[in-house]
């Protein structure tokens, strides 16, 4: 059996658990880890991990971060000269973090999004350069009153999360889902 099928079945029977009512923004967060070179594979997986927060009773709805950069960035006045002179982005990525938390505002209030649902975030690995996972989950976490789904390309190992395997890595409070821990 594939990787992205265990993690899947992983996702499956934790979803499956009656969700507590008082859990804080941070415990209603979960990753889905699973290693960045099986990209395609879990993004042609998605819908399986739809029917099964389906089936456990709770509603899906799914973000995409993949394209958010290359969306804010055209939308700068001055994108032409940000793509001449790259190293002028960084005083300008915050402003990348609030059209994040703007768009996935906007996509919450659209959806209707209540305490049953899962909102699912994927392309979490174009973040890669420009912010850290870690500061998108903290603004986001806590818009969300039901869970908040994390696919999450890298590794977790001794409650640290490493994003591609690159960056340092970080502890965070969230439910770490992988291949091979059961639930």
């Amino acid at each position: 059996m594939s990787r992205v099928k265990r993690l899947l079945q992983s996702y499956s029977k934790y979803i499956a658990v009656p969700w507590r009512d008082d859990a804080a923004a941070a415990q209603r967060v979960i990753f889905c880890v699973y290693d960045e070179t099986e990209e395609r594979w879990l993004r042609s997986k998605i819908d399986e991990f739809d029917i099964a927060t389906r089936q456990s009773g709770h509603e899906w709805a799914i973000f995409d971060l993949t394209d958010t950069f290359a969306v804010w960035l055209t939308s700068q006045r001055y994108a032409k000269s940000y793509f001449q002179k790259p190293h002028l982005l960084s005083t300008l990525l915050p402003k990348y973090l609030d059209f994040i938390i703007d768009e996935f505002s906007a996509f919450l209030q659209k959806n209707e999004i209540d305490e049953n649902h899962v909102v699912a975030i994927k392309g979490v690995g174009s973040l890669f350069g420009f912010l850290k996972v870690k500061e998108v989950v903290e603004k986001l976490a806590p818009l969300i009153k039901g869970r908040l789904l994390i696919f999450f390309p890298g590794s977790f190992e001794n409650n640290n999360y490493r994003l591609l395997d690159g960056y340092d890595g970080w502890n965070y409070l969230a439910v770490p889902i992988t291949a091979d821990k059961e639930f």
